[in-house]
């Protein structure tokens, strides 16, 4: 998998807190995940998949259901979750014009969604003591 486009954007992902990476090799698949939740995900689907994710350098969020109905027509980089319940999440096209900021806000977003459904013991644990 390519990983030109956006290239700050696994050193961001990594800074939050409690955050793990892996790749799952039957998908093809770089997770970002929280308290063993995955709150974000990096892929290039390959030419078998639907047209609008076929050979694109992909990033799934969660993201709230009405904001991410939004997004999507308002942000041609923005599409339904690739593989996952498009209601809850987008898959954003990083070799798009989608600015730094949006993307940023994006992953923010996702993350702590994720994060607020943790138990507040793990979240305090995640935190270093502090909720």
């Amino acid at each position: 998998m390519a990983n030109d486009a956006q290239p700050w954007l696994d050193e961001y992902l990594l800074s939050k807190p409690g955050v793990t990476k892996d790749f799952k090799e039957e998908w093809g698949w770089l997770r970002y995940q929280v308290g063993g939740k995955l709150f974000a995900a990096r892929m290039r689907p390959g030419a078998e998949h639907d047209p609008q994710y076929a050979g694109k350098d992909l990033l799934n969020v969660k993201c709230d259901p009405m904001y991410a109905e939004l997004l999507r027509r308002e942000h041609s980089e923005i599409l339904p979750g690739f593989y996952m319940n498009k209601q809850n999440w987008n898959a954003i096209y990083l070799e798009g014009d989608l600015s730094p900021e949006l993307l940023k806000e994006l992953c923010d977003a996702s993350y702590r969604l994720v994060f607020e459904k943790l138990t507040k013991k793990l979240q305090k644990e995640l935190l270093g003591g502090t909720v």
